[in-house]
């Protein structure tokens, strides 16, 4: 067996009506059309740490991994719903998925880094140290995230993402522990995953509270901007601590780490159908054609 073979995690995301799996190699989108049919797109994974090895270096490739993963997600939840649209809907341009893209963007910086930055600093004055500034900023954040994902779920078409993205986690697990992707495996599987993006978010954040407080304080303008510029070494922190937290699930420490970003995935999975899980299993039975990678070593989760 190769090392690629033995230390590859397969991954993917929910998107609108289907499932995106990420191989070594390839990365697939299975989505249900209106009529019941399930269409497939494929594309090969860009590999820039392979021109550049130093970005597969610790805390570097977890910033490297964010942005290739944001451009693969936001490409393919694009593609998704132009796939999932009847033949006789018009598709989005590709001037809509720009603005579409640069908003949600600017809404996100607004919410989960402006307002949250604002507040602490006009309240300051009762906050006392800046650790306990930055403490109370990190909270605000958290609380921000978990309103905006219970707003969120009243929304039907969201609803129906969160099942898919249960679909994903229940079909990962089955590979994970070597069954055979059948409907009937991947429905008893957990629709929680310690590798699941939702913890990540939530990882960083916690992680945030303790560098931002490092950057000491100064004017709005300086606030927002430098923990914009400490980002990535953020991100950075938190691929590594969700990849040791992964890797040492069943130790006291590993679970620790995990409990509070599988409380959060409550909010973003749903059960899914059997119609859902069998999209899932579409798409990563699509990856592994191509790849013939097995997974990690068998993951196994109490939830």
């Amino acid at each position: 067996m190769s090392n690629k073979a033995k230390k590859y995690n397969y991954g993917g995301m929910a998107v609108i009506e289907g499932v995106m799996m990420r191989g070594p190699d390839e990365t697939a989108v299975a989505v249900r059309k209106p009529d019941g049919s399930i269409v497939i797109e494929k594309e090969a994974n860009k590999k820039p740490e392979e021109k550049y090895p130093f970005l597969k270096w610790p805390f570097i490739r977890g910033t490297v991994a964010l942005v290739s993963s944001m451009a693969v997600g936001i490409r393919m939840l694009n593609k998704s719903a132009n796939l999932s649209m009847d033949d006789d809907e018009e598709e989005l341009t590709s001037g809509e998925i720009l603005a579409t893209g640069l908003l949600a963007l600017v809404l996100a910086l607004a919410l989960f880094v402006v307002l949250p930055t604002a507040i602490v600093h006009f309240a300051q004055q009762w906050l006392g140290g800046i650790f306990l500034q930055n403490l109370v900023e990190g909270a605000v954040r958290i609380v921000f995230l978990i309103l905006y994902i219970v707003a969120i779920t009243r929304m039907d078409d969201i609803k129906r993402v969160f099942m898919y993205h249960g679909a994903e986690h229940k079909t990962i697990f089955a590979h994970e522990k070597g069954l055979e992707l059948t409907v009937e495996n991947a429905r008893l599987q957990s629709c929680s995953h310690p590798r699941c993006g939702t913890s990540f978010l939530l990882i960083v954040m916690v992680i945030a509270i303790l560098v931002f407080a490092l950057l000491g304080d100064g004017t709005l303008f300086y606030r927002v901007w430098s923990r914009l510029a400490v980002f990535p070494i953020v991100a950075g922190i938190g691929y590594e601590l969700i990849k040791l937290s992964a890797k040492y699930y069943d130790r006291p420490l590993g679970r620790a780490l995990i409990a509070p970003g599988l409380a959060l995935q409550k909010l973003t999975t749903r059960e899914p159908d059997d119609s859902q899980l069998e999209v899932a299993i579409r798409a990563l039975n699509e990856v592994l054609k191509t790849d013939q990678t097995p997974a990690v070593e068998p993951v196994s989760l109490q939830v």
